[in-house]
């Protein structure tokens, strides 16, 4: 049971990226073009950093975070990092998120030793740019939480590629893929007039949800004339496939590389907070949709709460949050607020539980995990270069394929 009379310990934020102009995927590696932050994203993510302060900055909230400075951002007690994927998106959303969980206040003032007082722009416009200095590359690459373990960052990216390519290759054979796409096909024949030149393939789903999206948002002729449940429609095919890209059978399969890269540094950073010398409340890592799909695959959150596997809201964000029960234990608890959709977050569950001790978290996900040399050649595919050659791959179900659940 949480000793909720403590408070949180920590939070580890998981938060999606607000609105952004178009954004392509190409469906045969996915591998993008640049996308931007719209005025709405910005405010999108303003009012998500205006929630999250109310719900672990606010001292009457259940959920308020021991021992934080709740008006004037402590520097030390912030870790932001954002993926620097996807054009400035992400990062700015960051920036976003971060000014409605600490915004302007005048007493961010300083005195100056002639006895000046300066109060900084904007109102008291808080030093935000020194907390977001860590920008990382887009999961795509396969390099968060790797750090220096990753012997060649461009020959990982080479080989991963290559492998994550076989893994689209199987599911675009599949057996459930090929029955999905005939029954999309009326559809995508009926919604060809309004793809402009989108192509109508069923592989090209993301990108043409993302169309039919982005200009039912910003374009008022297309707004009025698009068929009622089109946008619906759309959004629920590009779901499935979404759904199948970024999870696979097991929880160490190439489907899940999303997490599987992201997790080390949430254990490390929940770990971290468990110390008496940590100072960092709270750790919030920008992201886009793809971690979030295999997050709730790996944890099992999906059987209990199925609405969820598919690709979540703009400016969503799953908060980890780390407390201590009356058995002196930390514990951990997973909660997701689906963009501006939902008002409050909900909690889910992780492997059949609404918290769990931070050592099960970590130990029945740490496996899974890509944070060795060791890590990245069975993840990779690869058995001969960068000393993948010492490991023994006769256990490795994933080196041609076989039990990846794509056979049929």
């Amino acid at each position: 049971m949480v000793n909720t009379t403590a408070g949180l310990i920590g939070v580890v934020l998981l938060a999606r990226h607000g609105d952004r102009t178009g954004y392509y995927q190409d469906p045969a590696t996915y591998n993008s073009t640049q996308a931007y932050i719209t005025p709405l994203g910005e405010q999108q993510e303003f009012e998500l950093g205006s929630f999250l302060r109310n719900t672990y900055l606010n001292p009457d909230s259940p959920s308020f975070i021991q021992n934080i400075s709740t008006d004037v951002a402590n520097i030390d007690q912030l870790a932001v990092r954002a993926d620097a994927g996807g054009g400035n998106v992400i990062l700015n959303s960051a920036y976003a998120l971060v000014q409605g969980l600490y915004p302007s206040t005048k007493k961010s003032e300083m005195t100056l030793a002639n006895g000046t007082t300066v109060v900084p722009p904007l109102g008291g416009y808080h030093g935000i740019f020194g907390i977001l200095a860590e920008s990382i590359s887009h999961e795509l690459d396969g390099l968060r939480g790797m750090k220096s373990t990753v012997p060649f960052q461009s020959s990982f990216h080479n080989v991963w590629q290559q492998y994550f390519q076989s893994h689209l290759a199987r599911i675009y054979v599949s057996s459930a893929f090929i029955n999905m796409s005939t029954t999309a096909a009326p559809f995508l024949t009926a919604l060809k007039p309004y793809l402009g030149s989108v192509s109508n393939n069923f592989t090209n789903m993301w990108n043409i949800y993302d169309h039919v999206n982005v200009q039912y948002t910003y374009n008022k002729t297309y707004y009025e004339t698009l068929p009622p449940t089109f946008l619906q429609q759309a959004r629920y095919y590009s779901d499935w496939l979404q759904r199948n890209v970024f999870t696979d059978s097991v929880q160490n399969g190439i489907g899940q590389i999303s997490i599987r890269t992201l997790l080390p540094e949430v254990f490390w950073a929940l770990g971290n907070m468990t110390k008496a010398s940590n100072q960092v409340k709270i750790n919030i890592q920008e992201i886009d949709y793809k971690p979030f799909i295999s997050l709730f695959n790996v944890t099992n959150a999906t059987v209990t709460d199925p609405d969820i596997s598919g690709t979540v809201n703009y400016a969503s964000v799953v908060a980890l949050e780390l407390s201590q029960n009356s058995q002196g234990q930390h514990e951990v608890s997973m909660k997701f607020k689906n963009g501006t959709q939902d008002s409050q977050f909900r909690q889910l569950k992780m492997f059949g539980n609404t918290s769990i001790t931070l050592d099960s978290f970590i130990s029945q996900l740490f496996w899974t995990t890509i944070n060795s040399t060791n890590n990245w050649c069975f993840s990779c595919n690869q058995t001969v270069h960068r000393g993948c050659s010492v490991f023994n791959y006769s256990n490795d179900p994933f080196l041609y394929g076989y039990g990846t659940g794509y056979t049929g």
